[in-house]
């Protein structure tokens, strides 16, 4: 008996909502239009300042190139950032001269596993160890005067 009166309580209700979006649907269709002295949609942007989505709202990117991401999705910066990123890692990416900046991912990781030079900055001579000290307050002093000590 229980589960005949369940079933019954479910269609009903399914139906009321049913009938009930129907209802707004309609409603929504009839509403009236803005009149002629309602903002436009542009006109009710909040005040500045609008850190997204507002006009003159660009991205520069490491090549100076400027991308305009006024009125965009707020994950537009992003996926801006994500295509420099693929173009670094596919070796895309050139100078103004037409010279690659970078080299593809996969040709970097042959040329390491070959023993292949990458191009790197000149080794400089390393420094003594006490250029690598840290100064710490000594113990006798009571915090006031530091010695170098090597950790």
């Amino acid at each position: 008996m229980f589960c005949v009166v369940l079933g019954i309580s479910i269609a009903i209700v399914s139906f009321a909502v049913w009938i009930m979006f129907r209802y707004f649907n309609a409603q929504e269709a009839k509403a009236p239009q803005p009149g002629p002295m309602a903002l436009s949609k542009d006109e009710r942007l909040p005040p500045e300042p609008r850190l997204q989505a507002a006009p003159g709202f660009a991205a520069t990117l490491e090549n100076n190139q400027r991308v305009n991401l006024e009125r965009g999705a707020p994950q537009a910066e992003y996926k801006v950032l994500r295509e420099q990123w693929d173009k670094e890692l596919h070796g895309e990416l050139k100078d103004q001269s037409g010279n690659p900046l970078s080299m593809p991912i996969d040709q970097a990781m042959k040329q390491v596993v070959t023993g292949g030079a990458l191009p790197a900055r000149a080794q400089t001579a390393p420094g003594k160890l006490q250029d690598y000290a840290i100064s710490l307050p000594t113990a006798e002093s009571s915090g006031r005067e530091t010695m170098k000590r090597v950790q």
